[in-house]
């Protein structure tokens, strides 16, 4: 390959690289492409001319600018992130849902909807007719055991809408 080839591709990638990092942020493509620049450099200077030289002393000064400076960037650039539970069964509990087919204590041939899905059910507190509400307990394996749900006074409801809107 011809040495001055080389040296544009170093110098033309190291650009490109550098440029992908505002569609495909990380960090990791800004250091390749600032090496790569780095090296174009050298070459262009005429201080590297050796091709094998030149690709290991872009690899090792890429390695090198993201082990000592990705942190840094990330600490004072980093995006935004959050932090959820992933524990489906426990966001679960105690959320009010509708029994669309009868649930009782016997089999897990009740249903409820919970989330938009119908899921087997049953109850370890009598049965529940369709139509009624339900508040979830626990799950056991595939199946919801659920309960009641106290169903609030209207008188009070009222009372708490009127209060809320003074």
């Amino acid at each position: 390959m011809d040495s001055e080839l080389l040296t544009w591709l170093f110098l033309g990638g190291g650009l490109f690289l550098m440029l992908l990092e505002t569609f495909i942020p990380g960090g990791v493509s800004f250091f390749l492409g600032l090496s790569g620049l780095f090296v174009g450099l050298l070459r262009y200077l005429g201080l590297l001319a050796s091709p094998s030289l030149s690709i290991a002393i872009w690899l090792v000064s890429s390695v090198a600018l993201v082990i000592a400076f990705r942190p840094l960037l990330k600490k004072y650039w980093g995006g935004q992130s959050s932090f959820k539970l992933a524990d489906e069964d426990f966001e679960a509990m105690d959320q009010i849902v509708e029994v669309t087919e009868p649930v009782n204590a016997f089999d897990n041939s009740g249903r409820i909807r919970y989330q938009g899905i119908s899921w087997q059910a049953r109850s370890d507190q009598g049965e529940l007719e369709a139509g009624t509400k339900a508040k979830i307990k626990y799950r056991d394996n595939l199946t919801w055991v659920v309960e009641p749900a106290d169903e609030p006074d209207s008188k009070n409801d009222t009372k708490i809408n009127q209060s809320l809107k003074n």
